[in-house]
C-alpha cells in the first residue's frame, strides 16, 4: 500500500496536469486556484508587458524643489507658536468661538508648501502630463490666477472644474507672480523676466487624435504682465462637439531664459482651425533649452446650446453631432419548448417592436380620460389576490397595478 501511494504521488508530480485541484468556497467548488492565490488579469498583463524602468521612468522637466533647512523650518514654527500663545485677543476669540480664519492666507500658505504637489497629483489623475509631455512631468511652482468674466459673474479656473462655452467666450484675466524666486536665495536686483502662456485642448481635434488645438498663445510676457505680452494666437473659446463629453482645456505657463522668436506660430485668422493645430510635446522639444514649464491650471468644458450658432456663424462649419451606434442585440433562434422562460417576454423578442409599443399605448389610452388624464394610482395595488390565471399573466397584472415595466416608457402629457 505504501509502495502504491509512493508511485501515485510520483506519477502526479511528474504529470501534474492529470490532477485537477478543486477548492470549496461558500459551498461551491472552484476549479483552479482560489482568489487571492491566482493572479488577476492586471497581474498577468503586467507580467507579459514588462517595461524597462530606465526607459519608462518619468522625467521632471520643471524647476527643482528648493526645500529650506529643517532647523530653519523648526525655528519659524516655534516662533509662530510662541507668538500665537502670547496673543490674548486670539485666545479670547477662540474661547468665545468668534475666531475667523483668513482663507486667503490659508491658500497662500498652501501654495507655498504642499499645494504644488497636490496640483501635480490632480494633473496626473486627469492625464495632463501623459497627453501633453509624454513621459515627462513638472511640479507647478507658480500659482496661476485665471478668471473668466461673463456679465457680472467671474468664473475661476481651478484644476478640473467645469466651465460652459457660454461662460468662456472672451479671453480670461490671468495674473501670476512674474518675479517668482526659483533659487531660494535672496533676490539681489530685479531683472527682466520673460514668460509664455498657452491654452491647448488635447481632446477636441477633428482630424488627428494625437494633435491639439491651440486656443490661446501669448509669448514674451514681461514680468508677469499678460496684457503687455505678444499675442501670437488670438483667443478662441472652447467648442466641444455634441456627444464628445467633457474636454480638457489646459493653461501651461513657461519661464523663458530670454526674449524668443515665436513668429512661426503666429496666425491671423482667428477662426482657422487647421492653422491652430498644435502639439505641446513638439513645441517643448524645439524650445526646451530656452523654456521651462512653471505653472499649470485647467478646466473642463462640454457642449451647450450656444455652440450651434458659433459653428455656423464663426467657424463656418456644420454643427457636428456624434452619436454612438449601438449594435442590434443578438437573439437566438426560437425553441419549440422554451423551459423556465416567461411566455410573454419570450414571444415579444421575435415580434416587431413597433407593434408592441402600439399595443401598450392602446392599453394605456384605454385607461386614460381624454380631459382628466390617467386614473389615480391605487392606494394598495396588490391587496386583492389574482386567481385562475397563468403565472405570466398574473405577473403582468401586478406590474400594471404597480406601474412597473414598459408602460412607463410611454409618457403621455395632457393640457
Amino acid at each position: 500500500m505504501a509502495f502504491f501511494m509512493h508511485r501515485s504521488c510520483e506519477y502526479l508530480l511528474v504529470r501534474p496536469n492529470v490532477l485537477q485541484t478543486f477548492c470549496v468556497r461558500n459551498g461551491h467548488q472552484l476549479r483552479g486556484k482560489p482568489p487571492g492565490v491566482a493572479k488577476t488579469l492586471v497581474q498577468r498583463l503586467q507580467g507579459e508587458k514588462v517595461l524597462d524602468p530606465e526607459i519608462t521612468q518619468p522625467v521632471n522637466i520643471g524647476f527643482p524643489h528648493i526645500k529650506p533647512a529643517r532647523s530653519v523650518q523648526l525655528s519659524e514654527r516655534l516662533q509662530h507658536l510662541k507668538a500665537q500663545r502670547n496673543n490674548a485677543e486670539l485666545e479670547r476669540l477662540s474661547r468665545e468661538r468668534k475666531l475667523k480664519i483668513d482663507l486667503e492666507q490659508v491658500r497662500a500658505d498652501w501654495v507655498k508648501t504642499s499645494g504644488p504637489f497636490h496640483i501635480k497629483r490632480i494633473a496626473e489623475h486627469y492625464g495632463v502630463f501623459e497627453h501633453l509631455f509624454g513621459a515627462a512631468y513638472f511640479v507647478p511652482r507658480v500659482a496661476l490666477d485665471i478668471q473668466y468674466q461673463a456679465g457680472e459673474l467671474l468664473h475661476p479656473v481651478k484644476y478640473g472644474n467645469v466651465l460652459k462655452p457660454s461662460e468662456t467666450q472672451a479671453a480670461p484675466q490671468v495674473q501670476f507672480d512674474g518675479n517668482f524666486n526659483f533659487t531660494g536665495q535672496p533676490a539681489s536686483e530685479e531683472q527682466q523676466s520673460w514668460w509664455s502662456l498657452l491654452l491647448t485642448n488635447p481632446d477636441g481635434h477633428f482630424e488627428d487624435s494625437e494633435k491639439e488645438y491651440c486656443h490661446w498663445f501669448v509669448g514674451n510676457i514681461p514680468n508677469g504682465d499678460v496684457t503687455s505680452g505678444e499675442e501670437l494666437v488670438p483667443y478662441l473659446q472652447p467648442f466641444p462637439a455634441k456627444g464628445t463629453g467633457y474636454q480638457r482645456h489646459i493653461f501651461v505657463l513657461y519661464k523663458q531664459t530670454s526674449r524668443l522668436d515665436f513668429s512661426q506660430y503666429r496666425i491671423t485668422d482667428a477662426f482657422d482651425l487647421p492653422a491652430r493645430t498644435f502639439r505641446t510635446l513638439d513645441f517643448y522639444r524645439q524650445h526646451q533649452d530656452s523654456i521651462t514649464p512653471a505653472g499649470l491650471a485647467f478646466f473642463q468644458s462640454d457642449w451647450d446650446t450656444s455652440l450651434p450658432d458659433f459653428y455656423r456663424e464663426k467657424l463656418k462649419l456644420q454643427h457636428p453631432v456624434f452619436e454612438y451606434d449601438f449594435p442590434a442585440p443578438y437573439i437566438r433562434e426560437q425553441e419549440w419548448f422554451p423551459l423556465r422562460k416567461p411566455f410573454n417576454l419570450y414571444m415579444d423578442k421575435y415580434r416587431d417592436p413597433a407593434q408592441i409599443r402600439k399595443e401598450y399605448l392602446a392599453r394605456k389610452l384605454a385607461k386614460t380620460h381624454p380631459f382628466d388624464g390617467p386614473e389615480p394610482p391605487l392606494r394598495y395595488p396588490n391587496a386583492h389576490a389574482i386567481n385562475d390565471v397563468p403565472s405570466w399573466l398574473r405577473t403582468e397584472m401586478k406590474k400594471d397595478r404597480l406601474g412597473w415595466g414598459r408602460i412607463n416608457d410611454l409618457n403621455l402629457s395632457f393640457v
